[in-house]
């Protein structure tokens, strides 16, 4: 199916919409969306498997981002689209085709005020070491050099600055193994566990400030592992637990934490994602909250803005999807949120006083 940029922007999303591409299914629409920017001699196109960067080179004095997946998760019966009392209904509506279909009307900008990448990647909803994101900073990262990055995530148009990192670790509690007949000669680690639950139950979060954004944090248990058979006493329980950390700790400030919570039991990290502060005192990051208004919060989650910030850039997360119908079978966009998001994002981008040398 082929893309006609030319359309509206609600007509543009659902045709994005019914190019089925479910995580490692992306080549039909990746090959749609190279098309329709190939023909537009302002930008240079390029690509890297499933993910399409397409670039001005106008020599303004700031380069802003503007990022988005173009996977959505497996269909719920929820294809093709439909629209109904100005809803769009259908896979990845929301998450996040109608912010794909923003970038698309954004790239017809011939004389933006700042120099522009898109960015449209592949298998951003399964696991990250396939992340097309990922991917290209390993292999292309000065294609996404910039001084500004808007990753389109569903945020019902509002500023969502940065993000929380979050990191799980195993807390391990040991035993002695015996006979259930007679267990006081051994010692059982699953009875161990208690106090580690106790910690968690007794823990209290913090909510710090991180560049005038309140963000909450979160430590709890995720899962439980013990148990030898029915007529054993157990010698290991292990309690994998999840921390979602504000942006001001880093990865190893953050594990250090745990181990101090859990003091006196063995403590491992088995994996980590940095968060992103806001960025939004940056002057870049300032104009972008002005033009589109309304008061920005914290990202209370992970997002792909963690990576751009890892390139030393600021970047928000800012969409027309609505965050609580993502994956859903019933995942719906508003059409006004959409047009909306396109005016306002079109109007930072010309206005006269916008990075321009």
């Amino acid at each position: 199916m082929r893309l006609d940029l030319a359309e509206d922007v609600g007509a543009l999303t659902a045709r994005l919409v019914d190019i089925e591409s479910v995580s490692g299914a992306e080549k039909a629409l990746a090959d749609a969306i190279e098309e329709a920017l190939r023909a537009l001699p302002h930008l240079t196109v390029l690509r890297d498997g499933d993910a399409v960067v397409a670039r001005t080179d106008l020599g303004r004095a700031e380069r802003v981002v503007i990022a988005g997946h173009i996977d959505t998760v497996p269909v719920a019966g929820n294809l093709p689209s439909r629209t109904e009392d100005g809803m769009l209904y259908g896979c990845g509506t929301s998450d996040m085709k109608s912010g794909v279909g923003v970038q698309l009307k954004l790239c017809l900008l011939a004389a933006p005020n700042r120099d522009l990448t898109f960015v449209f990647y592949d298998c951003e909803e399964i696991e990250a070491e396939r992340s097309g994101l990922l991917r290209l900073t390993r292999t292309h990262p000065e294609w996404l050099a910039g001084d500004f990055a808007v990753v389109m995530e569903p945020t019902d148009g509002l500023i969502e600055g940065g993000c929380q990192g979050t990191l799980r670790a195993e807390i391990t509690a040991k035993g002695v193994r015996a006979h259930s007949a007679r267990s006081w000669e051994g010692v059982n680690a699953v009875h161990g566990i208690a106090p580690v639950l106790d910690r968690l139950v007794r823990y209290e979060p913090r909510s710090p400030l991180v560049d005038g954004l309140r963000f909450r944090e979160g430590l709890n248990a995720v899962g439980v592992r013990g148990g030898v058979a029915g007529n054993v006493i157990p010698d290991e329980c292990v309690v994998t637990v999840n921390y979602r950390f504000a942006p001001d700790r880093t990865i190893e400030e953050a594990f250090a934490h745990v181990c101090e919570v859990f003091d006196g039991f063995d403590v491992r990290l088995t994996d980590g994602s940095p968060g992103a502060r806001p960025g939004l005192n940056d002057p870049v990051a300032a104009a972008f909250a002005a033009a589109i208004g309304g008061t920005p919060r914290a990202k209370l989650g992970w997002t792909d803005v963690a990576r751009f910030s890892a390139l030393g850039m600021p970047a928000v997360n800012c969409g027309p999807g609505n965050p609580d119908v993502a994956h859903t079978a019933g995942e719906s966009v508003s059409l006004a949120k959409i047009v909306e998001s396109e005016r306002r994002m079109t109007e930072w981008l010309t206005e006269e006083s916008g990075g321009r040398r």
